[in-house]
């Protein structure tokens, strides 16, 4: 990681964030925790992090009393995150290492342990089960192609069989559980639709973008890469003058945000250059060039493209869903993500192969709102249907701690 953070900005960010850490902790800790119990919960990065948020914030609500950490893996989500009020005492994760999570641990004594999705380390696990801490996995989800089901795969299931309780997203995961023994998960649903549906409900007014929209049909393309927008731009030359769209890169990269804005055919602003002096309703693109607008972008939108499915993998849907608009991406790595396949399914959701698709699916939307609606009303059904998974959760901890 060190080598690697010669040439990477953001593992340097995560190795210099970790030197002296545990130092500053051994100092300190303690005395902040006053002799409060310590519930540890860790995110990989920021969307985990706003997957477990609800859990976080009810846990903080039932037990006002208990001290909050809150670790990260990743710059990603620590660095956007860092300053978050629902916790106590917020740090990276340092490096799983024996030695590392032996004094991690008894640095922070924790009496509950939460993992939010994928996160499995065997020396922190190893190390509060010694200490005799309650640990948690939820929103988990499982897929047979994973190693915890393969011959190969003994480790990993053994790391499994140090958790007190699984909350798993899904009945195939459960299943999947059950098939190699481990009996003490339960099935409880996606903490992200607690999330979105509150988002939701606390969204904020953003005047300027409604200024831009001027009342007419929006798209937002919501953590878009220069693989979405190699399709995007074509479709959205193809329709201006007929629709505006709001775009929220993944990651902010003023080079590539100036090569997008050279593409487009119409006028483009970035919300940096709203001032009094610009009329953007003149304006065809509005580009974000900051990061945390999004989830309350969607609710200005007519229909939303969601990005990552022609790269890594496709990004959160539910934020979209949950506003009541039909919602588009990539064909190529959405299967993994239950959420998209269950609205692709409902047809609330299409997949697109590439530019003639997206400008076939785009162009029935512009002409019937009739369409739009319906698809729109599958996707909010949808997040009504799962929201709950926090309040299971707590009913069980709740048992736990007595």
């Amino acid at each position: 990681m060190r080598i690697a953070a010669l040439f990477n900005h953001k593992v340097k960010l995560g190795v210099a964030g970790r030197d002296g850490l545990l130092d500053e902790m051994e100092s300190g800790f303690q005395k902040l925790a006053n002799g409060r119990s310590v519930a540890w919960f860790h995110a990989a990065s920021l969307g985990e992090f706003e997957q477990g948020r609800p859990v976080i914030e009810a846990y903080k609500t039932q037990f006002p009393d208990h001290f909050i950490l809150l670790t990260f893996f990743s710059p990603s989500g620590y660095e956007v995150r860092k300053n978050y009020t629902g916790a106590d005492y917020i740090c990276y994760l340092p490096w799983d290492t024996a030695s590392n999570a032996r004094r991690f641990v008894k640095i922070v004594q924790p009496k509950i342990a939460f993992f939010i999705k994928y996160e499995f380390w065997y020396n922190y696990l190893v190390e509060l089960k010694k200490n005799g801490s309650h640990i948690v996995s939820f929103s988990t989800i499982f897929r047979p192609d994973q190693i915890f089901f393969k011959k190969r795969g003994g480790f990993f299931r053994k790391m499994l069989s140090l958790f007190d309780h699984i909350f798993v997203q899904n009945q195939q995961s459960l299943t999947l559980l059950h098939g190699i023994g481990v009996q003490h998960c339960i099935l409880a649903g996606d903490t992200r639709f607690d999330r979105v549906s509150a988002i939701a409900l606390h969204v904020k007014d953003l005047p300027e973008v409604v200024n831009f929209r001027d009342n007419k049909l929006c798209l937002v393309v919501g953590s878009a890469w220069e693989a979405d927008m190699q399709v995007l731009i074509p479709v959205l030359n193809h329709f201006r003058g007929s629709l505006k769209a709001i775009v929220a890169p993944h990651e902010i990269h003023k080079e590539e945000i100036a090569k997008w804005r050279q593409g487009l055919d119409g006028k483009t602003l970035l919300y940096s250059e709203i001032s009094d002096n610009v009329n953007s309703r003149e304006c065809d693109y509005l580009v974000i060039d900051n990061i945390g607008m999004l989830s309350s972008l969607y609710q200005y939108g007519d229909m939303a493209y969601i990005g990552g499915s022609f790269g890594s993998g496709l990004h959160n849907i539910l934020e979209a869903a949950t506003f009541g608009i039909p919602i588009t991406f990539g064909n190529k790595r959405y299967h993994k993500f239950q959420e998209a396949v269950d609205l692709i399914e409902r047809k609330g959701a299409v997949a697109v192969m590439d530019k003639a698709e997206l400008i076939a699916v785009v162009d029935q939307w512009i002409k019937s709102s009739e369409l739009r609606n319906e698809a729109g009303n599958v996707n909010k059904n949808y997040i009504a249907e799962g929201v709950g998974s926090t309040e299971l959760i707590l009913s069980e901890v709740a048992k736990i701690q007595g």
